[in-house]
């Protein structure tokens, strides 16, 4: 389809559209700019995915519903921890949240990152799919925060500056960044790593001055902002969390919506999520894709570990005291559910 089909065939989507609630609009004053916060920046997926939402929500509706993408979470200062209580303070309208970032204030949200819980994709889906995301959809509106699409930001793995890590003694005295949530200072504590909490906008400069070794994110994000050339020689794939990502907006702001218009920004977050999951796997051997970013991670002069199962596992197994005292804090029930998911796609 060229462009100007694209257009034409948009423009009669939003004919469309309107056409329908046109009496509900008139009586329904929409403001003239609604604000949707994410962490980072285009081209990572999980940027890419808020930008696609809003894009589509703005075009689809022919400007009526206008959604401007506020990254890096500028909208809080830097501070992606604060996004969630930003949204129940009427400051940000639409979000896609991490859940390593709400899970400070929704517990059950750390069900993603118990380590070693999710071997694989078809895990990951087992959950965001499941009874787990239903759940979790729940507890969000409870919250005030209606979710509409669970999208994926990518397993993460751990890159750092000074050797390669096959076992948890290479991580030992490593300094090593995490996002947030005391899950991961238990974890990389456990490992004899010495962990460092930080926001996003702080890391990239923590890393070009060695403040700290490490860090732990996605590949694409790694490739995206280019951290091997901040220092970051050596790379592990090792898979052991992988968050969900949140696509929500207070559920005042959608209630203020005609229904036509609450189905096209549910349709159009379905959609942009469905988009930010193949991106975020895009390039990494696993099934229906090919291994370009690994490649790419070798182009560049990083040295890149794979982990085999067994490997896996020993970090599992010095992780098992963190993962069950975290079980019981995030709660019992769900991670029964999310255990019970994953064994029934082993």
């Amino acid at each position: 389809m060229t462009p100007k089909t694209s257009r034409r065939a948009l423009l009669a989507s939003g004919t469309a559209l309107l056409a329908a609630p046109h009496v509900a609009a008139a009586q329904t004053q929409y403001r003239a700019e609604y604000k949707m916060s994410v962490v980072g920046n285009r081209p990572i997926p999980f940027a890419e995915g808020a930008f696609q939402w809003a894009e589509l929500i703005t075009q689809r509706s022919g400007g009526r519903i206008n959604v401007k993408v506020y990254p890096g979470s500028q909208l809080v200062g830097g501070d992606q921890t604060r996004e969630l209580l930003a949204m129940r303070q009427g400051i940000i309208d639409f979000a896609v949240f991490s859940t390593i970032n709400i899970a400070p204030q929704v517990r059950e949200a750390g069900i993603f990152q118990l380590p070693f819980l999710m071997p694989d994709h078809r895990a990951f889906d087992a959950l965001i799919n499941g009874e787990v995301g239903r759940d979790l959809i729940g507890i969000m509106d409870r919250r005030d925060v209606a979710t509409l699409a669970i999208g994926e930001n990518g397993f993460r793995e751990i890159s750092n500056s000074r050797r390669a890590i096959r076992v948890p003694a290479d991580l030992r005295g490593l300094k090593i960044r995490f996002a947030a949530g005391t899950i991961f200072n238990d974890i990389f504590n456990g490992l004899g790593a010495n962990p460092l909490q930080m926001s996003f906008a702080d890391l990239q400069p923590a890393l070009s001055t060695g403040a700290v070794d490490g860090q732990e994110n996605p590949v694409n994000l790694f490739l995206g902002f280019r951290m091997d050339t901040l220092a970051q020689r050596h790379m592990t794939i090792w898979n052991y969390v992988n968050d969900a990502l949140l696509f929500g907006l207070s559920k005042s702001v959608l209630a203020s919506f005609t229904p036509a218009d609450q189905q096209l920004v549910r349709e159009c977050a379905l959609e942009a999520a469905r988009n930010n999951v193949a991106l975020a796997r895009q390039g990494l051997g696993i099934p229906g894709t090919d291994d370009s970013a690994l490649v790419e991670l070798r182009n560049r002069n990083v040295e890149v570990t794979i982990l085999t199962p067994e490997e896996k596992r020993v970090f599992a197994t010095a992780l098992r005291p963190v993962y069950e005292r975290w079980s019981n804090t995030i709660g019992t029930e769900i991670t029964r559910k999310a255990e019970a998911a994953i064994r029934a796609v082993a």
